[in-house]
């Protein structure tokens, strides 16, 4: 990959992650919809512009080091779901392209709605890291089928061929490319399963891109501070003093204040 092309991923990603950081450190800074839009709109070119590049200028399973042995763009396609997952063959990809679209459908309506309650800044973020996450990997299961053909190994796909996309409406693979194997070794002799006994481990094993990235952080996010985005509202006792009591039996007010 060129090197201006790294710089501009680790900058745009530098500049989205203060932006998140900005508005969870201001609990009263007022989000509007254009706010929310601008950023859904910047993360989805993120995501949308990596996974281009890489489908037009990696061949599949093509590998480079970024950042030394554990950072590294590795171009796989995923037919299923998140983080490589599979689900039920093309019956099941179709479903769960389905359910993407109307969970974004849905999220549309539900984020508006948010915006207008002013719910926490907070959660919002967090929904529409979940919301453009979907919406990065709809894009490629319901249109990389039409306007490429298939990624081979030694073999780059192009945009647009002639002889027109590789699969039909919904049936596209998703791009992955993120990739941050940063353990690599092997199970020790001692290891108590006697099979894992000298195999290969790995610690971050699954590939990835960006949409991923964003549902996974809006969803730790949610659990994590899910008390501070909805706080428990605590009664506020009433302090009767003497004063205040004697005051309403001289105005003739008998009702018992509790």
């Amino acid at each position: 990959m060129p090197f201006r092309l790294n710089i501009a991923c680790f900058t745009l990603l530098s500049h989205i992650t203060h932006v998140i950081s900005f508005i969870f450190a201001f609990k009263f800074f007022i989000v509007k919809a254009k706010h929310v839009a601008l950023f859904i709109f910047l993360i989805l070119l993120a995501d949308q512009s990596l996974k281009l590049y890489t489908k037009t200028h990696y061949y599949l399973q093509e590998e480079h080091f970024i950042l030394g042995k554990w950072f590294r763009l590795h171009f796989v396609e995923n037919p299923g779901m998140a983080w490589g997952w599979e689900f039920g063959g093309e019956f099941g990809k179709i479903i769960l392209t389905l359910f993407r679209m109307i969970a974004v459908i849905l999220g549309t309506f539900y984020l508006r709605n948010i915006i207008r309650k002013k719910y926490h800044t907070g959660f919002i973020i967090c929904a529409s890291l979940i919301y453009v996450g979907a919406l990065g990997n709809l894009i490629d299961s319901m249109f990389y089928g039409l306007i490429f053909n298939e990624s081979e190994p030694y073999q780059l796909a192009k945009l647009f061929p002639a002889g027109g996309g590789y699969t039909s409406f919904l049936h596209g693979k998703v791009v992955d490319m993120l990739y941050f194997p940063i353990i690599q070794t092997h199970y020790p002799s001692w290891f108590p399963v006697t099979s894992w006994r000298g195999q290969d481990f790995e610690f971050f094993s699954p590939v990835f891109n960006l949409a991923d990235a964003s549902i996974s952080i809006g969803v730790i996010a949610l659990l994590i501070w899910q008390k501070k985005f909805f706080p428990k509202k605590q009664a506020v006792p009433k302090i009767v003093t003497v004063e205040t009591e004697k005051a309403a039996l001289d105005s003739g007010n008998t009702q018992t204040v509790v």
